[in-house]
């Protein structure tokens, strides 16, 4: 049994190394030209941070890995040989709170600072405001822990006198305990409502930045995340069926580009205009709403240039270029035909086995036991996949709703054409949004995760937590992620399928 749990550590050690050098090769391929040798430190938080995130959430499978590691050991002390999870818990969400809200704002300050200045002025101008906000959050969190950094659990006061020990163990509906029927030998049986006590205990001050952290996080995944688990299959369906039917003329093509190269020459002076009101301070609302139009419209037309560039391939290799855009497609639409059934799993779990008192039945729990019963690793695969799949949902879904509400930044992720400030940024929104996300599966998937480091933090110290438990005794999350998940399925049924128009002057044909 040492053996196995030295091959888990092993194993662990070797998957780390491995989602390090993976996210490596995820910040080589997908930055930005401009910031080729150069912004060393925005990468490494970068690399850092995606580390942290992939690993947090590949940590629930090997919690329970690690709570089945000792099951049958036959010596004492075996079981020490195993992860100490909840250490590892602590470690890794401190890091991650860290990580969001101190170093990468100190990283997208510094980047974003005026390049005119100096590294020196920059590096000061952004620590100013990271320890500006370290001091009001170092103040906040120590009010609260000190007001309500309590958990309060609900316990039975139970009392019975003692009896011989009995020379057999026969148990009936008539004989629930030892010593026979009635209620001085079973109190518990036999106990009323009135024996319940509140029993209060201050909870650690990581264990509650944890749990504060997940509640910030808990909102955002609420929100993005029950967007995105219906736009993210239904957006790939829909990009499939406002797909380019056919090859557009030379004619069509050259009036197009004369087009879109206007609108460039436009936007360019805009920026232009923007850039100087930002040089001489006069920074408002106005300006910054015309900067998210700008944004939009920029976003707009690198689409409608991607999808010229679609309808009339160029070069030598243009059919082959025309097929593989075909098969594109059509491989967004399979994606998207099984995005959506994965889409539909989660929701219906969550109805039958979080939202109905008591569960239906355990779903997709029962799914992970069983896999894991047909192949050792084939369940926490499964459950991996599906962890994975709701912060691609967080993902799109701060996307969708960025491309449409002026008050969320833009900050999209493109192969080889993102900047290190939208690379923070969704990094930053993965780690705020993953511990939220595991905290979910460790509810959503309770049966199969049961008795593990991460139930303890995240089960019952969270959902008693003073102040905050309502949230999670209500289901306040769960049922706002249902809701907006609806809402944005009824949205792309009603407008999704339709080709979308540029706002400028120019439209594509179709």
């Amino acid at each position: 049994m040492g053996d196995f749990n030295l091959a888990l550590v092993i194993v662990a050690i070797v998957i780390c190394v491995l989602v390090f050098l993976f996210n490596v090769y995820l910040l080589v391929n997908y930055q930005h030209p401009d910031d080729a040798n150069q912004a060393y430190f925005p990468k490494f938080v970068v690399v850092l941070g995606l580390s942290i995130s992939v690993i947090s959430i590949l940590m629930l499978p090997a919690d329970v890995a690690n709570r089945q590691a000792c099951r049958h050991a036959i010596y004492n002390g075996a079981c020490s040989l195993t992860l100490p999870m909840k250490d590892l818990w602590l470690a890794v969400y401190i890091i991650d709170a860290v990580l969001v809200f101190f170093v990468i704002p100190f990283a997208m300050f510094y980047y974003e600072g005026d390049q005119d200045k100096s590294v020196g002025k920059r590096i000061k101008s952004a620590l100013l405001w990271v320890v500006t906000t370290a001091i009001v959050c170092a103040l906040l969190l120590g009010i609260l822990y000190g007001l309500v950094g309590k958990v309060d659990f609900t316990v039975r006061h139970l009392s019975s006198a003692t009896t011989n020990f009995p020379s057999n163990w026969d148990f009936s509906s008539s004989q629930p305990c030892i010593g026979g029927s009635g209620a001085r030998a079973c109190s518990a049986y036999t106990a009323n409502a009135s024996s319940e006590k509140t029993w209060t205990m201050r909870t650690t001050f990581p264990e509650y930045v944890v749990a504060l952290a997940t509640v910030v996080g808990s909102v955002l995944f609420s929100i993005f995340g029950g967007v995105g688990i219906a736009c993210l299959p239904l957006g790939l369906i829909a990009s499939f069926i406002r797909r380019p039917k056919a090859v557009i003329t030379r004619s069509q093509y050259i009036k197009e580009a004369t087009e879109l190269g206007k609108k460039a020459r436009e936007l360019k002076k805009a920026a232009d205009t923007l850039h100087q009101e930002e040089r001489s301070g006069s920074k408002g609302r106005k300006w910054r709403k015309n900067v998210k139009a700008v944004e939009k419209e920029l976003l707009q037309l690198e689409e409608d240039v991607k999808l010229l560039e679609e309808m009339y391939p160029q070069g030598e290799k243009a059919e082959t270029s025309w097929a593989l855009t075909v098969l594109g497609y059509l491989a967004k639409l399979v994606l998207g035909i099984l995005g959506l059934i994965v889409s539909v799993a989660w929701v219906a779990h969550i109805v039958i086995y979080l939202l109905i008192d008591p569960p239906l039945s355990p779903f997709l729990n029962e799914v992970f036991i069983k896999l894991d019963d047909i192949w050792g690793l084939l369940g926490t695969a499964a459950f991996a996949f599906f962890c994975f799949y709701l912060l691609l949902s967080v993902i799109a879904g701060a996307m969708m709703l960025g491309l449409r509400l002026v008050f969320i930044t833009i900050h999209p992720m493109k192969w080889g054409a993102t900047l290190m400030n939208s690379f923070l940024f969704n990094v930053g929104l993965i780690l705020l949004c993953s511990i939220s996300v595991i905290q979910f599966c460790a509810t959503a998937f309770g049966y199969y995760a049961q008795a593990t480091a991460a139930q303890e933090i995240f089960g019952h110290t969270l959902q008693s937590l003073r102040g905050i438990k309502y949230l999670y005794k209500y289901n306040v999350f769960q049922i706002a992620f249902i809701v907006l998940a609806g809402l944005t399925f009824v949205y792309y049924v009603v407008f999704g399928w339709r080709r979308k128009k540029p706002s400028g002057r120019f439209q594509l044909s179709s």
